[in-house]
């Protein structure tokens, strides 16, 4: 591929130390340690902070899930929100998440990738954390890179400065939140495309951010909510009466779903969600954000399996997981709920990597 960052990641490939250098390593293989991966954070300051909404949920669920129970933490970039607040004022700002960081670190359980809006952290002498491009996690199934993603774009590896100039001096005094690719469907789609291509060339498993659309094998929501609902549609007919009424709900919230999705993607780009492919490769994965204010989405992985998580409140979750089939697990005193949305093993991942990517062709 043309993109330098790609060629510097490239399996085996040393063609370009300075990302090398980069590149941290979590060896899962022989291993019982657990990974949690989240990203997008936008960590601010002020009425606009971003994370404002999910803060002091995401503070208690790291430190009383995660890092009681012995969980690696990574953090895939755009953690601090440097497009339109100085360091100094998001670290004032948010004293107690810091503190829940440095608890992973102490222990070198944290890992920190950067991304467009963070990329300045390398210029600050004393920043607390090491700083990666790139992480590459070794398991006995597949290999796992885990990037922000921006870096497939031109614009943001090459001309950063422009958009970080443009929020914080001509968009912020406004009011107008951040323009990116979480925000232009045909941008977003482009990015994970060529994230997909140098998975799939590469046979590897991608896991990036940015775009803020969780990803999980290849496929976005709107794609498993399709498959979802035609798989309970086969059940149906052979269910007891009682079942039929709970799939019938459980299949009108997911068209309700499907159909707020439709809402807020172009129609071109939906059809265009499976980058081309008739069977697509599962090497693409996207934790989403911790930003929604639906909940918060993170990827969870060990030496054997991946799944995607989805953490709410009680009250506020998405309505397809209230009414379908999911198992809710509670944090105890607390309306912190999680649950798994999807898993898989990282074995099948290899084999249909292998079957379906260029080496099979």
């Amino acid at each position: 591929m043309a993109n330098a960052f790609f060629s510097g990641i490239k399996p085996g490939n040393a063609a370009d130390p300075g990302i090398n250098s980069q590149i941290g390593i979590i060896d899962l293989q022989n291993s019982s340690s657990k990974v949690l991966i989240i990203s997008d954070l936008h960590m601010g300051c002020g009425k606009r902070d971003d994370l404002a909404g999910n803060g002091d949920f995401l503070i208690y669920m790291l430190e009383h899930y995660y890092y009681s129970n012995g969980w690696i933490l990574v953090l895939n970039g755009d953690v601090e929100e440097l497009y339109r607040y100085s360091l100094a004022k998001i670290q004032q700002q948010w004293q107690n998440l810091y503190r829940v960081f440095s608890l992973f670190a102490e222990e070198n359980r944290l890992f920190k990738t950067l991304g467009n809006h963070d990329e300045d952290l390398i210029f600050e002498k004393n920043y607390p954390y090491p700083l990666y491009q790139v992480l590459r996690i070794e398991t006995s199934g597949v290999p796992i890179f885990v990037y922000h993603g921006h870096q497939s774009s031109n614009v943001y590896a090459n001309y950063n400065t422009v958009p970080r100039y443009l929020v914080r001096y001509i968009l912020k005094p406004f009011g107008i939140k951040n323009v990116s690719s979480a925000r232009n469907p045909h941008r977003r789609f482009s990015l994970e495309k060529k994230a997909y291509a140098f998975s799939v060339e590469n046979a590897c498993v991608s896991v990036i951010g940015h775009t803020h659309r969780v990803l999980f094998e290849s496929l976005c929501r709107f794609d498993f909510i399709r498959y979802e609902i035609e798989q309970l549609c086969r059940d149906y007919p052979d269910l007891e009466e009682r079942k039929k009424e709970q799939i019938a709900a459980e299949v009108s919230a997911l068209r309700t779903e499907l159909s707020n999705i439709k809402r807020s993607e172009r129609k071109d780009v939906l059809r265009k969600s499976l980058y081309g492919d008739e069977l697509p490769v599962p090497c693409l994965f996207n934790s989403g954000s911790v930003i929604s204010r639906y909940g918060i989405n993170a990827l969870e992985l060990n030496n054997e399996n991946i799944a995607l998580v989805y953490w709410f409140i009680e009250g506020k979750q998405r309505k397809f997981v209230r009414q379908g089939n999911y198992r809710i697990e509670e944090l105890p005193g607390t309306i912190y709920r999680r649950t798994v949305l999807n898993q898989e093993k990282l074995n099948y991942i290899n084999a249909r990597i292998e079957l379906l990517g260029n080496k099979s062709g």
